[in-house]
């Protein structure tokens, strides 16, 4: 249901805000679950789920939108905005930066102040990274809210055949913004409270099923924890809505 209250979004408004709703209602499970773990003391979890979360969104989640969205359209070029994917490659570097920094401080051992300059930094990280995500929304929705829509789409007349043929399949939405934004918000409570029995179980079911935790915290965590997030970027491309997926 998340990630067909998603798609009403982006019919309604505009195509970058669904997707963009989407990875931000999406991503809540997992930041809930980091939240759950972290409280029980299991930062290895935290740490090994955002890794798979990482490997799951930039290969599984990739790839199975190329294909499946190759395979419907087949007799087509799928295009996507090369400017946006620019903006979202700076924000993922600017991630990985974030992590990197203290990573190497700490194996390095150079620290002005041993285990301070370290936390330090990495809390500067984190507010780094907080206030480039808040950027990013206020860029996208506000600032700059067509940004998404142009689409390098190759010659003018195909171009405006796109936007034509994309203007022609577009429905009137089943509710409105604010229901579809409701709707996503109470499903992500209702997540929030079933992310707590998930995490206290991880433990019995790495032995009953005779499986280490560390799989389950790289694979099955971040699968589960973005499956509606998965499940809406392959329905996007399956409609050639590359923006949004």
């Amino acid at each position: 249901m998340t990630e067909r209250d998603a798609e009403k979004q982006s019919a309604a408004s505009m195509k970058g805000v669904g997707g963009l709703l989407d990875a931000t209602f999406g991503n809540a499970t997992e930041m809930l679950i980091s939240i759950y773990a972290l409280k029980n003391g299991m930062i290895r979890v935290v740490q090994q789920s955002l890794l798979g979360s990482i490997l799951s969104n930039m290969l599984l989640v990739l790839g199975s939108a190329f294909f499946t969205g190759g395979i419907i359209h087949r007799q087509k070029v799928q295009r996507f905005n090369k400017e946006a994917a620019l903006v979202n490659s700076g924000l993922l570097l600017m991630a990985v930066m974030g992590i990197l920094f203290p990573a190497v401080l700490h194996s390095t051992h150079t620290e002005v102040h041993f285990g301070k300059s370290e936390l330090s930094l990495s809390r500067f990280s984190s507010c780094i990274m907080l206030v480039a995500y808040a950027s990013y929304l206020f860029f996208q929705l506000w600032s700059q809210h067509n940004f998404h829509g142009s689409v390098d789409a190759g010659p003018v007349g195909e171009e405006s055949n796109s936007i034509a043929k994309d203007s022609a399949e577009e429905v009137s939405p089943d509710i409105t913004q604010w229901e579809a934004i409701g709707w996503l918000a109470i499903l992500t409570l209702w997540m929030s409270v079933l992310s707590g029995y998930l995490v206290d179980a991880i433990q019995g079911a790495s032995e009953s099923w005779n499986m280490p935790v560390s799989f389950i915290s790289v694979i099955l965590l971040p699968v589960m924890g973005n499956a509606a997030e998965h499940a809406s970027a392959i329905m996007f491309a399956m409609k050639d809505k590359l923006v949004s997926a």
